[in-house]
């Protein structure tokens, strides 16, 4: 037997111990053990990863930089709480067959004829699972134990009609092709079927008109139908013969469904589909709050792990809460907290190796408090080392002397790191020397213009006493760094359209947010068609929960800072939000959100400027093969049903569910009709939660997936289910029927 890939396991910088890993025939399975006893360690199911890093993206490989090459070393991450897996490879060839082989086994939907593979796979996962004597067979009593396993109550009779129609050789067991075809019986789709046959004259095959037809008339495409067909046939139809005369088969139709053409979400919205070319404070920004900690907010852990998951996650804003060190060392951590501390510079050198990614999205922006320290003391020149090491930074002067604009867009800014933080002057002071002259007034002006001059000279008076105190507190060098958003306090739009800078920037607790939606709705929104304004959440939020991110939207709030590290409904909107546009972590605001002088206010649908409201019709029709729900009763059996929430301006919020189904959490059908009126469809989020139904308690969460409504695709689409924490459930989905009409 093969002994499998000999490769470094790495737990520290002096914890490095030779492996051999393999993966295993099932294609599910990986085990490794050592070079020197050759005992088995330890396995561990595909199913159990969540991703792959490559090169030195965990704190422990960061350790080890100087001694292993990035190309030789990768990290396999777990769902849960369970440890990262840090490896390095004898060869930067066979890191990256490990890389590619682990991706396309754990993110099987982005592989060409992949339903195929995600069904191989789930039908090689259950045989495992449901083989109790590891024998390679499977007896009826098996099957019983396999149907209970994946969510399926089924009549005894009918289960062993399906056992012996698959058992080909009457042995009385099902093994290889035999289980297949039980399985395939199990899951055919009626639903899907029906459908299928209601555009084939033939009942088995779909020629390419027939598919073009159906492509115009269900799933609404408008342009090169027959091309679109043609496509289709090629990429999913499993049979060579039929693809040869371009026909579709029932399979093939299943196939497609399922895909990512299939899919709810637009295709052509994945990528970069937006104009990039506006100002900032046009976009909005996929942002978290003290991006260092992974836990609460009092104790918890500091790492560099949180900027890492945050930035795989498409954030572009992240949190640096500097503080003074031993030695002058700024530390990152919760200032006043008992949260443990991490050293500036391995949040720079962090944020140095993996702030792009696998893309050029625009740039990240970095919150940075500076250390409290007096300028000349060692601990903001320190910092002020530790930022100039970054790669392509806007922090340098040199981006100002080449005459860069006060509105800067992201297609400028690309590869480029923004620092928010305090400033001394302003940026025009910069860029043309003082400014803020006071104007000549004359004799004759009236009572009206003396009394608005002697508020500008109040005004200047603090701006100038706010100025000796940057200098008394502030490094220049440090106060350099910052250019496109000086920190500001927010004294009320009139003073803020008076005297602030599109290079500025308010953060406002959610509470003060909340009041300012309330009574000032529409000026908010004026306000950040021109500036940037960062939301927080509440210092009462020790355990690390969030706010609805959604009210904050509504009035146009760029930077919305959320607690990445804690799952639930807020974050599953963040994540909907920013998953379109290449998830470089911008979004365009609406037009009626970008006019300075709009009249909308979210509170007052009418007065948004366009067409009137939309007519959004969903029929659930069916879902396949939900997960269990975690720390369930062995056996237990879910009773699912689908819930659709609507996040927008208030008008809009909604929500709908379908009835339960008792006992199937396999196959379960519901046909039943949802149907919403949606005043601003612009800023809609859809949310469609699936639970297990529960008549004595709260429901149990099974799966979610959220968009924006701007990215639904009408027609016959699948929904792709999300666990709790935003990853991937495959092949668990929901069959829906999506129609929109004005």
């Amino acid at each position: 037997m093969q002994q499998g890939t000999l490769m470094r396991k790495v737990k520290s910088k002096s914890w490095k111990k030779q492996r051999y890993f393999k993966l295993q025939e099932d294609c599910m399975t990986i085990w490794y053990q050592s070079k020197r006893t050759g005992k088995t360690e330890s396995a561990f199911s595909i199913s159990d990863v969540e991703t792959v890093r490559e090169g030195h993206q965990s704190e422990v490989l960061q350790s080890v930089a100087e001694e292993f090459p990035p190309e030789r070393c990768f990290t396999i991450v777990f769902y849960g709480r369970r440890g990262n897996l840090d490896l390095v490879a004898a060869s930067a060839e066979e890191a990256q067959c490990w890389v590619q082989g682990l991706r396309q086994l754990i993110e099987p939907w982005s592989f060409p004829l992949t339903f195929a593979l995600v069904c191989c796979t789930w039908i090689r996962d259950w045989f495992q699972k449901a083989d109790k004597n590891k024998d390679g067979r499977m007896n009826f009593k098996e099957v019983q134990r396999l149907l209970k396993m994946m969510n399926v109550d089924m009549n005894e009779d009918h289960a062993l009609r399906l056992f012996q129609d698959a058992d080909k050789s009457e042995s009385g067991t099902l093994e290889g092709e035999e289980f297949v075809l039980f399985y395939k019986a199990l899951t055919q789709r009626e639903e899907v079927l029906s459908l299928f046959q209601e555009y084939s004259e033939d009942g088995k095959k779909l020629t390419l008109l027939e598919l073009a037809d159906f492509l115009r008339e269900e799933q609404l495409e408008d342009e090169g139908t027959e091309e679109l067909a043609m496509e289709l046939i090629d990429k999913y139809e499993p049979s060579e013969t039929a693809r040869a005369r371009h026909v579709l088969s029932a399979d093939g139709f299943l196939m497609y469904l399922c895909s990512l053409e299939g899919s709810i979400f637009n295709p052509q919205h994945r990528g970069l589909w937006q104009d990039m070319s506006q100002p900032l404070c046009h976009y909005f920004i996929s942002s978290s709050h003290n991006t260092y900690l992974i836990e609460d907010q009092l104790r918890g852990h500091s790492s560099i792990e949180g900027y890492i998951r945050a930035l795989k996650r498409g954030c572009r804003c992240l949190e640096v809460d500097c503080w003074d060190g031993p030695n002058g060392e700024p530390m990152v951590y919760h200032g006043h907290t008992f949260t443990s501390k991490i050293p500036f510079r391995e949040v720079v050198s962090t944020l140095g190796k993996t702030s792009w990614g696998n893309s050029s999205s625009p740039l990240p922006l970095m919150g940075m408090s500076p250390p409290s320290s007096h300028p000349q003391r060692y601990g903001q020149s320190t910092a002020v080392q530790g930022i100039s090491v970054l790669p392509e930074s806007a922090a340098r002067r040199h981006w100002v002397a080449q005459g860069a604009s006060l509105s800067p867009t992201p297609q400028e800014l690309k590869h480029k790191i923004l620092l928010k933080g305090k400033k001394i002057g302003r940026l025009e002071d910069t860029l043309d020397g003082p400014g803020d002259e006071a104007p000549d007034v004359s004799d004759d002006d009236n009572g009206a213009e003396a009394e608005e001059e002697r508020r500008r000279a109040k005004v200047r008076t603090q701006h100038g006493s706010a100025l000796q105190k940057d200098k008394e507190t502030l490094a220049q060098a440090l106060s350099d760094c910052v250019i496109y958003c000086k920190n500001v306090p927010f004294r009320g739009f009139q003073e803020a359209r008076s005297h602030s800078r599109p290079s500025e920037i308010s953060s406002l607790s959610e509470a003060k947010a909340r009041k300012l939606i309330r009574d000032e709705g529409n000026e908010f929104v004026r306000h950040n068609a021109w500036q940037l304004t960062r939301i927080y959440p509440s210092g009462m939020r020790t355990d690390s929960s969030n706010y609805s991110p959604q009210e904050m939207w509504n009035v146009g709030c760029q930077i919305v800072a959320l607690n990445f590290q804690t799952a639930g409904m807020e974050m599953d909107l963040c994540d909907g939000l920013f998953s379109q546009n290449g998830c470089c972590g911008y979004v365009l605001k609406p037009s009626f959100m970008r006019d300075k002088e709009t009249l909308f206010n979210p509170s007052d649908p009418s007065s948004r400027e366009g067409p009137g409201p939309i007519t959004l019709t969903i029929q659930v029709i069916s879902g396949q093969q939900l997960p269990k729900v975690a720390n369930s009763k062995e056996g237990a059996i879910i009773d699912p049903l689908v819930r659709v929430e609507i996040y927008g301006v208030p008008v809009d919020q909604a929500h709908q569910e379908t009835k339960y189904i008792e006992n199937n959490g396999f196959n379960p059908r519901w046909d039943e009709t949802l149907q919403f009126q949606l005043h601003v469809p612009e800023l809609a989020l859809v949310r469609f939660v699936v639970e297990d139904y529960d008549k004595t308690s709260r429901n149990d969460f099974v799966g979610q997936f959220t968009l924006a409504f701007a990215n639904i695709k009408p027609g016959y689409r699948h929904i792709h289910l999300l666990s709790k924490d935003g990853t991937s459930i495959p092949p668990s989905s929901l069959f829906v029927h999506i129609r929109i009409t004005e």
